[in-house]
């Protein structure tokens, strides 16, 4: 065995944990930095609880929108604070290891909660359907029971699918570097990392992404064609754009966040660049959750009507 095969054993062995780079190469900004992503995280965080206490509270909101609504402000509570915490602990400490295991549960993690947006957002889309399609069934078709078990599997649907996937990818022998040019463990950057053919692991990310971003995303493709075919048929404008309003924010949170995932996850490995990336990943785990609350408070009188009745209240 030459030096050059012990080496690289030694190398695999030895990576127990990874350093995140994040924004480390912009030594000037680090304290800027930090106050963006820190006042950015309690954007987030106060509008998306003020969405949840508004459609808990008032009696005018419980209806299946507002339900599936107060899910998707919960789950993007939970989904930027899978990155920001750690990236603000980097940035404040400018102490960027981690852990393999930690590694590996922040990424699986955030595929959890991914896959749960993906499937929420497909089950919006499904609900404004009914009501727009089939106004006369809506109370039947979305009651109680059915709006429930709908967010249950958007919730719990994609854990065993990504808990199977970060295991295959830190299953991987990682011997060419143990830093992550990322803000946070994410499958491309750790991908680069790996020792030898990584092409069955890419091909395993591309099945996972078609199955549980691309299908849902096809629903709601389907379910928006057919809203507005009826949309357009109906007899005045009046009734064209209160329809269209309802779902217009919907559409609008939809583009952004398949957009830039879409982008990030299905291009070949070839074709990844660091810089390319992270500003990707801005915008699907903080930018858009960041607008979520003004998208769909903004666009929608009756929150807003809820919000100042609850101001006016206190």
């Amino acid at each position: 065995m030459n030096h050059e095969e012990l080496e690289s054993i030694n190398n695999v062995s030895t990576v127990i944990q990874f350093v995140l780079i994040g924004f480390s190469d912009l030594p000037n900004l680090q304290g800027f930095l930090f106050a963006v992503f820190s006042v950015v995280y309690i954007i987030i965080l106060i509008g998306n609880f003020l969405i949840i206490i508004i459609i808990s509270t008032d009696q005018a909101l419980q209806k299946p929108m507002y339900f599936f609504l107060a899910n998707f402000s919960s789950l993007e509570i939970c989904y930027v604070s899978v990155t920001v915490p750690r990236i603000l602990f980097n940035i404040g400490t400018q102490n960027r290891s981690i852990s393999l295991m930690s590694c590996a549960t922040q990424l699986c993690f955030f595929l959890v909660f991914g896959t749960t947006e993906c499937l929420l957002l497909a089950v919006m889309s499904y609900d404004r359907y009914v009501a727009i399609c089939n106004p006369l069934h809506y109370p039947l078709v979305m009651n109680p029971t059915k709006c429930t078990q709908l967010a249950a599997v958007s919730w719990l649907g994609g854990i065993p699918v990504q808990i199977g996937q970060t295991c295959q990818i830190f299953s991987m022998n990682f011997c060419n570097s143990y830093k992550i040019n990322h803000f946070f463990c994410d499958i491309p950057p750790i991908l680069t990392l790996a020792c030898g053919n990584t092409s069955v692991h890419e091909l395993s990310v591309y099945v996972v992404v078609m199955v549980v971003a691309a299908f849902p995303f096809i629903l709601v493709l389907t379910s928006y064609s057919k809203i507005i075919a009826t949309i357009l048929r109906l007899p005045t404008a009046k009734g064209r754009g209160k329809a269209f309003s309802t779902c217009s924010s919907h559409l609008l949170v939809v583009l952004l966040f398949y957009g830039s995932a879409t982008v990030t996850y299905l291009r070949p490995k070839s074709m990844h660049s660091p810089g390319t990336d992270k500003l990707l990943s801005l915008f699907y785990t903080i930018v858009t959750p960041m607008f979520n609350p003004l998208i769909y408070s903004l666009r929608n009188k009756e929150v807003i009507a809820a919000l100042r009745k609850l101001i006016l209240k206190k």
